[in-house]
């Protein structure tokens, strides 16, 4: 018998419940003994739930049962979690989480803690929801030298994307339905503003680089200036616009980004719509790896977790996660690396085209009917820094989408 407690009970929380209560005996025949919830800790009181006799309130009955070996976070955000993660570690108890902010911010040091104790810290949930992606970086990759690691890691952008390119919609009203439909918060920032991606691409970024790697580093920018008009001229060039989060090696230097690209319909992320979510890596010995899913909801989310659960049950006193070392790595100046610019330009192209090859040198020009107060074009291959010092010499830059290949 293995006991565990979990720490809160709102959507993740119940679907933890709800996956153990549903599938407990074929998840205690693959942990290779039973798994018991003995206490939920919550603010609130569940009455009529089947929680309702586990429900405590005070977090030191559960740091101070011996009985309890595995703790599960499923609280959000960086405190009191992480108080409450390293004083369940220091109690001789592994932990589970989900909460990508906790993982970003310090999951190196509770790493490197729960190793020492011979304790396990796992956090396959913290990204991609039921994705397997944490477990393979971990293990199933490890021969490899990651090259890149690229996705869509945040359903909401992604529906919100999906939905204004297949009905030409504004983003403002897509994000209300967003919000009606519950894909969206009331406060939507952490999503729209690229922030929850950057956070789950930095944990990714550590894991395969071996280093710590600080989301705040990390060129961060959301899909807020995406406009209907983009996607017409997406369409012209047969690309979807996709928010990636994306980590790439270039001689030795890492660089890594969150941001609006435009991707065309051989890149293994195109057909990745609606609230799914998909992440791409390439190994320097394996090639190509895609991993497709839903990326947040609360059960897939749940299944993550009580798939960690099983394993610390399956290895009590036996620590099975690879170091991600404190060390912080610096990553790559992002004004060096290189790609395509596709522009939107005030004017036409008669009066304009002058100007635009003056700051880019040559262009290609896309033109898309019923559109004649603008136009746009796509770029060579140029440095982020060239493209700001080019952007600058024309007047009328609409917006700016990067391309990836």
């Amino acid at each position: 018998m293995v006991k565990i407690a979990i720490l809160g009970y709102g959507t993740v929380g119940s679907g933890v419940v709800e996956v153990l209560e549903t599938n407990g005996a074929s998840i205690n025949k693959r942990a290779g003994k039973n798994i018991e919830i003995k206490y939920v800790l919550d603010l609130k009181d569940f009455p009529g739930e089947s929680v309702e006799k586990l429900i405590v309130h005070d977090v030191d009955i559960i740091m101070n049962d011996p009985e309890i070996k595995i703790v599960v976070e499923v609280m959000g955000g960086v405190e009191p979690a992480f108080t409450f993660v390293k004083k369940a570690l220091e109690n001789g108890k592994s932990v589970v989480t989900s909460n990508k902010e906790l993982v970003a911010k310090h999951g190196a040091q509770l790493l490197a803690m729960a190793k020492e104790k011979k304790l396990n810290f796992l956090f396959e949930a913290s990204v991609g929801g039921g994705i397997p992606i944490i477990r393979p970086l971990n293990q199933s990759l490890t021969a490899d030298e990651i090259t890149q690691i690229t996705g869509i890691l945040n359903g909401t952008t992604n529906y919100i994307l999906t939905k204004m390119a297949r009905e030409g919609l504004e983003f403002d009203a897509v994000l209300k339905e967003a919000q009606e439909k519950g894909y969206a918060e009331r406060n939507p920032d952490a999503d729209i503003k690229g922030f929850d991606s950057c956070r789950k691409i930095a944990i990714l970024t550590s894991l395969a680089f071996g280093s710590q790697v600080d989301y705040e580093d990390i060129y961060t920018e959301g899909i807020t200036n995406i406009t209907d008009r983009d996607f017409k001229y997406a369409e012209k060039m047969n690309c979807a616009i996709k928010l990636l989060a994306s980590s790439k090696m270039i001689d030795d230097v890492v660089y890594a980004m969150v941001a609006p690209f435009m991707i065309s319909e051989s890149h293994p992320l195109y057909s990745v719509n609606d609230v799914l979510n998909g992440i791409y890596i390439n190994g320097n010995v394996i090639g190509d790896v895609m991993f497709f899913g839903a990326g947040a909801g609360k059960l897939p989310t749940a299944s993550a977790v009580v798939t960690d659960v099983v394993d610390c049950a399956k290895h009590l006193g036996t620590n099975i996660m690879s170091l991600w070392s404190t060390n912080k790595r610096e990553l790559g100046d992002i004004s060096n690396s290189k790609k395509k610019f596709f522009i939107r330009v005030e004017g036409t192209v008669s009066d304009k085209l002058a100007e635009v090859k003056a700051a880019f040198g040559d262009v290609e020009v896309i033109l898309v009917d019923g559109i004649t107060d603008e136009f746009a074009v796509v770029t060579e291959e140029i440095s982020e820094k060239a493209y700001e010092q080019g952007s600058k010499k024309i007047v009328g830059i609409i917006n700016r989408i990067r391309i990836e290949k």
